[in-house]
């Protein structure tokens, strides 16, 4: 049985992989920050299933602690702090989880165990300003934000660390992949939620940035099978995954709204106050490296991945007790 030691376990990406590697008969450990209202929601239903340590990125002794306890054939280093908006007013902390804690990881490998294999999770906003489209594993990074230049520091030490100290570590770059399980504060969540919320009262419109704002979106679900795969190849190498395809915030809108049976046009607003200092107009990946050394082929199309969203947004609400619902319209 081998086992799995995951960082963010309790985030929307833990949760999947956690799920996959159960599949594979992995023993899974998770870290947690200590926190007195510790969420354990997207984990709950196998919560009884894996093994759940305190750790932090920002310290690296209980890094250290969590290696020893758990003794794991490989790392998925999934936190980070990677709310694209929050990283312009907390700067500093963002760096601090998303960029030095790669680094505290790696060093933590290099202390316990250096046959650990490492997957650090790389970002499309890296990109940024793209230099070229579609982007591949060659394109060079243009970060516009501070959570993007973070990333960026954390995929070159993982590399650095590879190259130096001959460690398995790999980045997998991953393009925005969403699910039922994305934070609320995320773009795509606070439409279908929205769209959700309208539908049955609960709302009349939903206040967003810039439409035109165009990515590549996919399913979350799809995505992990892809950083499982990074670490069983013979030679450590890092990967674009993607679905090599771009849509506005406009045409999700559209996709969501449509599944509720409304018209987005109808009660979507425009609100500067949701734009981006720097923006990132046009994210679409170029993974065709994934698909033949990984083989890897997402399942999930982009509407059937927004229809998802919306029908457990709507289903969400549904299932609430009446009072409680009642209480949301008012």
């Amino acid at each position: 049985m081998k086992r799995a030691l995951i960082t963010g376990i309790t985030g929307q990406d833990g949760s999947y992989l956690a799920e996959f590697l159960l599949e594979k008969n992995y023993q899974i450990s998770g870290i947690v920050r200590r926190s007195s209202t510790a969420s354990f929601e997207r984990i709950q239903h196998i919560r009884d299933r894996i093994h759940v340590l305190e750790a932090d990125l920002l310290d690296q002794n209980s890094l250290i602690n969590a290696l020893r306890d758990c003794n794991p054939d490989e790392v998925y280093n999934l936190a980070a702090q990677s709310f694209v908006p929050t990283s312009w007013s907390q700067p500093v902390l963002t760096g601090e989880f998303t960029g030095l804690g790669v680094t505290r990881m790696l060093e933590a490998i290099r202390a316990v165990n250096r046959e650990i294999r490492f997957y650090q999770a790389s970002s499309s906003e890296m990109f940024g300003k793209v230099v070229e489209t579609p982007q591949n594993e060659k394109t060079a990074f243009y970060p516009r934000s501070p959570y993007g230049v973070a990333k960026v520091y954390g995929h070159w030490i993982t590399v650095n660390y590879r190259e130096s100290y001959n460690l398995f570590a790999v980045s997998g770059i991953l393009f925005n992949h969403e699910s039922p399980r994305r934070g609320l504060e995320f773009v795509t969540r606070k439409i279908t939620d929205g769209a959700a919320r309208i539908k049955l009262g609960l709302s009349r419109e939903l206040r967003l940035g810039n439409l035109k704002a165009s990515r590549d979106w996919g399913f979350a679900g799809d995505y992990v099978l892809a950083m499982w795969q990074m670490l069983q190849q013979e030679t450590p190498e890092d990967f674009v995954i993607a679905m090599e395809q771009a849509h506005t915030v406009q045409e999700f809108c559209e996709v969501a709204f449509a599944r509720a049976g409304l018209d987005y046009r109808d009660h979507v607003v425009v609100d500067p106050v949701f734009v981006r200092p720097a923006e990132v107009d046009c994210l679409i990946g170029d993974c065709t490296k994934a698909k033949r050394m990984l083989g890897w082929r997402p399942k999930t199309s982009f509407q059937q991945l927004i229809e998802m969203m919306v029908d457990a947004d709507l289903a969400r609400y549904q299932s609430l007790p009446l009072r409680q619902f009642s209480n949301l319209r008012s």
